[in-house]
Formats: structure tokens, C-alpha cells, sequence
């Protein structure tokens, strides 16, 4: 970009810095209370449209903490849905039988195993359809007449192994004595098959579909339950339900998405392109009948997310082009056929039933809702927050610059709400996992990102889709390979520069924020590049690159995706890119979190960066907060509402004041919890 461009976009940009009185903006409150839609289904025929609703307890309204529930949703229209099923039912697997008769669920009804249960579409009792004894049901299918449910179950239980754990012998083998799922076949009826049969199927089977035509089962499986094993030896198999035989489709990298076409002669498979590819983002066609594929979009400067056979043989795309997406149509040969443009939606997943076709979609100013796809036109039709109306948004839009070698980076900006003040706003860089993944100019806020909380408060928060990030093609999410921290978190200093020229953000205000590979970035930005940054909340990042690999449950995919190279094969070179290895030029002020169960980046990654701090910067503000029972991100509520409030506060400590050298805030949030 220019130094033309930046001064007619700081112009643009420069607005007056007083915000609107009496004017509503979003709290950290607000972020407890979000609500979305989950998971869709529609029956075959089109006539039925079901999801699931997302909430979680709201804290701050005195409801008992917990993780996020399902509920099953109804939907005849647009803001036409009813809940179907009570709210405290915490159900998953939505789906319909084959004729459409009853939507299907799978439950835990007192503390049992969870079954596969089903309710009639026009109304009555639910009743179980299908278990297996001493399994829970994790995944199911029908066969095409409905008469055999196929149920994908947990692991025999091991009598002994329990007799030990209730005598106190309750060591764990880590690593060891795999746990594997197993598939059964379970006549329906009236009456609940009390015996279903076991079907052979290969390692650690994860998911299943069952053909149109009733002739295989399309499996994915790993070789163990082990996530490294999941992420770079996952494979899709083809399962003769007659024969047993089994085609297996030898792919080289990831497996994402797999759907079967309505003939029954092929799948979609979004996967990646070889073993080094970090994401599965491209679109392939594969032969049921020999295994071998072909991919559609390979090279292109974009990703597959989410696909779907119509009825009549076209297959459905969400395709994200850099931070904005589409929907696009093939043909069953591959051809592509059509795309439409959603004009600011950013769609994330689609169901079709009968040529009938929904999307979830969400906005910059609503996270995930439902809309229908009819004659090129996108129709909402669930509106889960309407409260969102009343909040002032900051304003968003994509924002480009160019690094210093060259490369063209794409983000997401957020203004501030009322504008961005002479000399630019404090500006807060949300930068995303992975890195293989990417921002979208779509709903920004969540509790570990700022997003419109910021933008209320008056700072302007940027999510840089930095080199290695997917949605750019394969080629630039490999930029970042054999070489930690540079381009990629170079990429965010020559961003910091770029948002400074435009006017944007305030160069002595700029803090940082992230969680995993972002969590890494925001330890090096406060340590190698502590002097571009003014304060930093780290949640569940890296710090040291030799003790990393050594304590995480990705070693293979860390060595195929991200190093490229074995630790010992570098010793110095490893640490020369962890955090630790700078802690000398650390002034940044920086709050780090961590979930105390979390096996992908190990709790010790944060005590690491916290010691090496606290001896060699004594000066330097610092904190180390940790969750207990949260794993690689907070799943209940009050673990994300008391994150949310942390992170926001350290950013008001020395962010918003720019003084490096504020006294720490207190120990404890300030929780704002309504009482009964």
C-alpha cells in the first residue's frame, strides 16, 4: 500500500473522539449471554428444518456454571421456530429416519448412557429407538428403509481395569491401552433391539455415513485415539456392508468433510494435499469404487469449508476467499457451475434436503444464525440475540498492507465505537491459532477476543491473517514452514506500522492478545518485540519450542506442518524461536493465562515464560492466572466470563493509559453477578 493510499485512509478514518451520549455498548456481560445456532438437518424430502440452539449458563444472572447445552429448534420459516424438545435436555446428533417420520437425537436420560432416541415430527412422546449396553452412542445412521439403525459406540467396558480403579489402583499408562470405538447395527422397531450386532471396522473410528444406496458405510479413522494420530494419519474408508471389504481412500494429509453423492458413485471430500499441507482446504471428488481422487480447487487462494450434495447431483460449497466467503456449486463431473456472493454474510456450514438448502451464517453484527438459500437469495430466519439491536457497533471492514518483503496481508479491523481519535486509537492485535486458520469479517467477539467489547471502550482491535493462515491457498499457509516467528510474526509488527501510517492505531498504544499459536505470538511480541508493544494477555501459548514439543500432544504434526525439522536436529535453533530465549528485552506488560488440563500446549509453557520473567525482568508487570479442569480453551461459563473480564481490564491498566509502568491491578475481576 502506498503512503498515498494510508494518508487518504487515515483522512477516512479520522473521527471526532467523543462517542454518542447515553449510547449502548456491548459489555463483557453481554459476550456471557451470546446464544447461536448449532448443528442443522433437513428431512429428505424438504419439508422439515431442524438445528439446535447454543447457550451456555449465564453467570451473571445467577444461573449454575457449565459448558454449552443443545437444544433442538424447530424452524417452518423465517422467525418461525419453536423449541421442540425441553431445555434442559442436553442432546446431540440431530437427524430425521428415512421417512421423515420422527427427528432423531441422541440423549443420556439420567445419567445413563447416551442412546439413540426419537420424537415424532407431528408431535408425542420420545421414545428410544436404539442403544448399545454399556457404550454411549457418539454417532449414527440409518439404513435407507429405516429398518437397522448403525450406531458408533465407545470402547468394551474392562471389568478388571475398574475392579483396580475402585481398589485404589488408578495409575494411568500414558499413551497406552487405547480406547476404541465400535460400530453395531440394531434392528428398529417397536421394540428396543436388545442385542445389536458388532461390525469390524478399522482402528479409531471417528465418524460414518451410510450410502444412499445401503451397499457401504464411508468411515474415517485413525490408527489410534491419539490427536497427533488424528491430525496427520486419519484416512476415509469404504465399507462394504455385504463383504466387508474395505477400499481405503490414501490420502496423504489432513481429512476434513465427507459426504456421499446422492448415486451412491462418489464423495466430496475436503482434505488437504499433502502430508505437509496445514489445513484441509481443498475440494476433492473421489471414485467410490477404486478410492483414487481428484482434486477441484488446488492452488487457489482460498479454502474449502463445508460441502453438500443437492438432490439432483450438484454439489454445494462454502468456499472463504481471504477474510469473505461464497457459496459455490459444482457439477457431479466437477465442473463449476455458479457461484453467489452473500453480501456480508460469512457462511460457515449448509444442509440440504430436497433440494432445499439452509446455511449458518453470521455477520459483524450477529454471531451464527440460520438463513434459507432460495433463487440466489439468502433469507434469515432466526434471530437468537435480538437484544444485539440496541448495542452500537464499532465499524468493520477487511484492511491490506503490504510486509516489508513484499507479501500482501489481509485482516479484519474494528473501530472504535464513536470513531478513531487525533493520533490514532489504543489497538489491540487478536491474533488467531493454529496457524493454519483464519479470521473472517464476520461476528469477532467471543470471550478470549475483544472484538466490539474493545471497540466499546474505545480501542480498535485488528485480527491480521498472518502468514501460515488458511483462506489464502496452500502456498501462503506454508509460508510460515521451517521457520518459527519470521514471516509470520513479522507480519504483525509491519501490520502495527501500517495501521500507524493510516492513522488507525496510536504507535505508543498497540497491545496484543491470543490464544495457542496466537498465545505464541503474543509471548514473542512481548519479549523479541517487546519495544512494538504496550501490553499483552497470552492465553494457553508457547514459550519454549524444545520443551513444547516434548510435552504436546502434536509432536508428528508440529514436526510435518509447523518446524519441519526434529529439535535435536537444531537445539539452538529451536530455542532462538521461544520466547524465553528474549525475556531480557521484555517490557510489555503481560497477563498470561492457562487451562490447567490442557494436553496440547502444556501448562508448563506458561509457568516457563512466568519464571524466566519474573528473575530476569523483576520490573516487568506480570501475572500467571490459571483454570482448573480447563483443557487447550475455557469450556464453562464462568472460566470464559472471568477471562473476558481479566483480559479487558490489563488492557485498560496499560493499554488505554499507555503507562508500561501502572501498578498491577487487583487480584480478583470486579464480577458483575445479578442476585436472585
Amino acid at each position: 500500500m502506498t503512503m498515498l493510499r494510508y494518508a487518504l485512509l487515515a483522512t477516512a478514518l479520522t473521527l471526532p473522539a467523543t462517542p454518542a451520549l447515553a449510547q449502548r455498548v456491548m459489555t463483557p456481560e453481554d459476550v456471557a449471554r451470546v446464544e447461536s445456532t448449532g448443528t442443522i438437518e433437513i428431512s429428505s424430502d424438504g419439508s422439515h428444518v431442524i438445528y439446535t440452539r447454543a447457550h451456555k449458563p449465564d453467570v451473571t444472572r445467577g444461573e449454575e456454571n457449565g459448558t454449552t447445552s443443545q437444544q433442538l429448534m424447530l424452524a417452518e420459516g423465517p422467525m418461525d421456530v419453536e423449541a421442540y424438545l425441553p431445555e434442559d435436555m442436553r442432546i446431540s446428533g440431530i437427524g430425521f429416519t428415512p421417512d421423515n417420520s420422527m427427528i432423531t437425537f441422541l440423549w443420556s436420560d439420567d445419567g445413563g448412557d447416551r442412546s439413540l432416541y426419537g420424537v415424532p415430527v407431528d408431535g408425542g412422546a420420545y421414545r428410544m429407538l436404539a442403544t448399545v449396553e454399556d457404550a454411549a452412542v457418539s454417532d449414527y445412521a440409518f439404513s435407507p428403509d429405516g429398518s437397522r439403525a448403525y450406531l458408533l459406540a465407545s470402547a468394551a467396558p474392562d471389568e478388571d481395569r475398574n475392579s483396580q480403579r475402585e481398589a485404589g489402583f488408578n495409575s494411568v499408562v500414558y499413551e497406552e491401552e487405547p480406547r476404541l470405538n465400535r460400530m453395531f447395527v440394531a434392528n428398529v422397531g417397536t421394540e428396543v433391539d436388545a442385542e445389536p450386532l458388532e461390525v469390524a471396522v478399522p482402528g479409531y473410528v471417528d465418524a460414518f455415513e451410510i450410502a444412499p444406496n445401503g451397499q457401504f458405510a464411508m468411515i474415517t479413522s485413525a490408527p489410534t485415539p491419539l490427536i497427533d494420530d488424528a491430525y496427520t494419519s486419519k484416512r476415509a474408508h469404504i465399507l462394504n456392508l455385504t463383504t466387508g471389504n474395505l477400499v481405503t481412500v490414501e490420502t496423504p494429509g489432513k481429512v476434513g468433510d465427507i459426504e456421499i453423492s446422492p448415486d451412491s458413485t462418489q464423495l466430496s471430500m475436503i482434505a488437504g494435499i499433502d502430508e505437509n499441507d496445514p489445513a484441509d482446504t481443498t475440494l476433492h471428488l473421489v471414485d467410490v469404487s477404486t478410492g483414487e481422487y481428484r482434486a477441484l480447487n488446488q492452488g487457489a487462494p482460498e479454502a474449502a469449508v463445508d460441502a453438500e450434495w443437492m438432490s439432483d447431483g450438484r454439489l454445494a460449497t462454502i468456499i472463504h476467499v481471504g477474510a469473505q466467503s461464497v457459496l459455490r456449486f459444482y457439477s457431479n463431473d466437477g465442473e463449476e457451475l455458479r457461484e453467489y456472493d452473500p453480501d456480508g454474510l460469512i457462511l460457515t456450514s449448509l444442509e440440504q434436503g430436497g433440494n432445499r438448502l439452509v446455511v449458518e451464517a453470521n455477520a459483524p453484527t450477529h454471531p451464527n444464525e440460520l438463513f434459507s438459500f432460495n433463487n440466489g437469495e439468502f433469507t434469515r430466519w432466526t434471530n437468537h440475540n435480538p437484544w444485539l439491536a440496541d448495542i452500537t457497533f464499532g465499524e468493520q471492514r477487511t484492511f491490506t498492507f503490504t510486509a516489508s518483503d513484499g507479501q500482501e496481508i489481509e485482516g479484519v479491523l474494528v473501530l472504535p465505537v464513536g470513531g478513531v481519535p487525533e493520533g490514532g486509537a489504543p489497538t489491540i492485535f487478536d491474533v488467531h491459532g493454529g496457524p493454519e486458520a483464519h479470521d473472517s469479517n464476520g461476528w469477532t467477539t467471543n470471550y478470549g477476543g475483544p472484538g466490539q467489547v474493545a471497540a466499546g471502550a474505545g480501542y480498535a482491535v485488528f485480527q491480521p491473517n498472518y502468514r501460515g493462515s488458511t483462506a489464502y491457498g496452500t502456498d501462503f499457509s506454508k509460508q510460515h514452514q521451517g521457520n518459527y516467528t519470521d514471516p509470520e510474526f513479522e507480519d504483525l509488527v509491519d501490520g502495527k506500522n501500517a495501521l500507524v501510517e493510516a492513522g488507525i492505531a496510536d504507535p505508543d498504544r498497540v497491545g496484543i492478545t491470543g490464544g495457542s499459536y496466537g498465545g505464541y505470538a503474543t509471548a514473542w511480541s512481548s519479549t523479541y518485540n517487546s519495544e512494538h508493544f504496550a501490553a499483552g494477555v497470552m492465553f494457553v501459548g508457547i514459550s519454549n519450542q524444545i520443551s513444547k514439543f516434548g510435552t504436546s500432544d502434536i509432536p508428528m504434526e508440529m514436526y510435518l506442518v509447523h518446524a519441519r525439522e526434529w529439535p535435536w536436529e537444531d537445539w539452538l535453533g529451536q530455542l532462538q524461536v521461544s520466547p524465553i530465549y528474549y525475556v531480557d528485552r521484555a517490557t510489555t506488560p503481560l497477563l498470561i493465562m492457562h487451562g490447567e488440563e490442557d494436553t496440547r500446549v502444556a501448562p508448563s509453557q506458561s509457568y516457563e515464560l512466568y519464571r524466566h520473567m519474573r528473575v530476569r525482568a523483576p520490573d516487568t508487570p506480570l501475572r500467571l492466572v490459571t483454570y482448573p479442569g480447563e483443557g487447550h480453551g475455557n469450556a464453562r461459563a464462568a472460566a470464559q466470563y472471568d477471562y473476558n473480564l481479566r483480559m479487558m481490564r490489563w488492557f485498560d491498566t496499560y493499554l488505554m493509559t499507555g503507562d508500561r509502568n501502572a501498578p498491577l491491578p487487583p487480584p480478583r475481576p470486579e464480577l458483575n453477578i445479578e442476585e436472585d
